[in-house]
């Protein structure tokens, strides 16, 4: 236990020093966006805090992470005051700089210690796996386009995700578990998606009795229902007192944006996108009806309202119907066989069906389905077949998230060493299945991987060569695409394990 300790520790360290040579890189408007949250919280009392909005970038972080804002803003004005001023629009001073960097390499270290409390949870037999399976999050490669460059505090969240399902492991801090999501929610509402799972897990676990799903345990209830409300409370109250949660409801929840992100996320959608698009040119042959207002939208690659030339459009209802159907499914055989991995596995699924079919989906959003899955994609070679395909597809697709050529070789580099290292070490460690393998399943994924190379590599380099600036949307379509291909049959192929394991 205490070399896994040390080697969890070292390569945190090692880690952290690669990353502080990160900080002069490509930032994204993400930077401005907390910089500007910095200043809201501090600068102006709570009541305006989800009203400000002098910059474009107003506050859309539920309460949790504003007051996490505040704290951080009574630091950063030490180094320089003008970074938490209110007009002090995109302000980049060294100082707010090295300041912002810094506070994610620190928040970070959640997660470093929660990964440990994975390990050190973990049975012995299976101690070495969990560790390598810790490994490969902590140094995610996701993780570091989305935090350290692009710029953003997923380390520190997805922190306390793990640690949620850490606690869900033994009986004894079931509570704990509970009021830890509870908490999550209060920070990033994206992990909405995920609640089903711990809904039925919590109900099934620790609200009804184990001898009878027909008999409830009164005092747990009570327990679970009063620290849930206390930490909404605590969250929510001020703003409830105030009359505020219409308008901080509708900052959390923007419906109004299209269906697709600023390029396509790797999901169903995606593939529907790359569907209209192919059909645009067929519509003539074929007699169908073509939107020519539509043909500029955000399914062209392009930044804007999302339409469809050729398909019918998709309203939100729709996808929110259809998430609702793939999480339920996995969420029956968790309530009948409630078991940790079990638990985990809904968790993932719920992760996938909200990414694959979620509306306004943006590509970061994989890692809520990489991270807990990771932490059983080793517990047999089934499992990591279905895992497989995903890393490769979830990473890449984040790709188009860091555009300039100086960050071309840190990502690309650093990415196809994680997939080497990682995939060959979970492949060395994932024990033998009692059950079959599925032959489509590890073909797939074989090919799968072999085809990324030559599309990173047409992506980056080789369409600009040849085609200049002509054709800009080719390469986000195609890294879409192919991430998407990737996404659902990791799905496809879970699920299927899932059911039969």
């Amino acid at each position: 236990m205490a070399e896994s300790y040390q080697t969890l520790t070292q390569c945190a360290v090692v880690a952290a020093a690669f990353k502080v040579l990160l900080f002069p890189a490509y930032k994204s408007t993400d930077f401005e966006v907390h910089r500007n949250w910095l200043a809201i919280t501090s600068s102006l009392p709570v009541s305006e805090w989800y009203y400000e909005k002098t910059s474009e970038w107003t506050l859309d972080y539920p309460p949790f992470f504003a007051y996490f804002e505040w704290l951080l803003a009574h630091v950063g004005k030490l180094f320089d005051p003008a970074m938490v001023k209110v007009y002090s629009i995109n302000h980049e001073s060294w100082q707010t700089i090295y300041f912002q960097r810094a506070t994610i390499l620190l928040t970070e270290l959640l997660l470093a210690y929660v990964l440990q409390l994975f390990i050190d949870s973990t049975p012995l037999p299976s101690r070495r796996a969990a560790q390598v399976a810790a490994l490969s999050i902590f140094l995610s490669p996701g993780l570091l386009i989305i935090d350290h460059v692009h710029f953003q505090y997923n380390g520190f969240m997805y922190g306390i995700l793990v640690l949620s399902l850490v606690l869900a492991r033994c009986k004894s801090t079931l509570l704990h578990s509970g009021l830890v999501f509870a908490a999550l929610l209060c920070f990033k509402h994206i992990h909405l998606y995920l609640a089903p799972a711990y809904f039925i897990f919590l109900l099934r676990e620790y609200c009804l009795s184990a001898r009878s799903i027909f008999r409830i345990k009164f005092f747990s209830c009570v327990k679970l229902g009063v620290g849930i409300a206390t930490i909404f409370a605590a969250a929510f109250g001020p703003f409830a007192v105030m009359g505020q949660i219409p308008q901080l409801l509708s900052r959390l929840f923007p419906f109004s944006r299209g269906l697709c992100h600023a390029y396509w996320a790797p999901n169903v959608w995606a593939l529907y996108s790359l569907a209209d698009r192919v059909l645009i040119y067929f519509a003539p042959r074929l007699g169908l009806a073509l939107k020519t207002e539509a043909l500029q939208s955000v399914t062209r690659g392009l930044v804007g309202d999302t339409a469809f030339a050729v398909l019918p459009e998709i309203a939100p209802r729709v996808c929110f119907v259809l998430a609702l159907l793939f999480q339920g499914l996995p969420l029956i055989k968790l309530f009948r066989q409630c078991t940790w991995e079990n638990f985990i596995g809904a968790v993932t699924l719920c992760g996938y069906a909200s990414f694959l079919f979620g509306w306004h989906v943006h590509e970061k959003a994989i890692l809520l389905v990489i991270i807990p899955f990771s932490l059983i994609a080793l517990r047999d070679r089934r499992h990591l077949g279905a895992f497989r395909p995903l890393a490769v597809a979830g990473h890449v697709s984040l790709f188009p998230l860091l555009f300039t050529p100086a960050e071309f070789p840190v990502k690309t580099i650093y990415t196809i060493f994680w997939l080497v290292l990682f995939l060959m070490a979970f492949d060395r460690l994932a024990p033998a299945s009692k059950k079959p393998r599925f032959f489509l399943l590890d073909r797939f994924s074989t090919l799968y991987i072999a085809v990324s190379i030559p599309l990173i590599a047409y992506t980056s380099l080789l369409h600009q060569i040849i085609f200049g600036k002509s054709y800009e949307f080719l390469p986000l379509m195609l890294t879409s695409s192919y991430a998407a291909i990737g996404v659902v049959g990791s799905w496809v192929g879970y699920m299927v394990v899932y059911f039969t394991s």
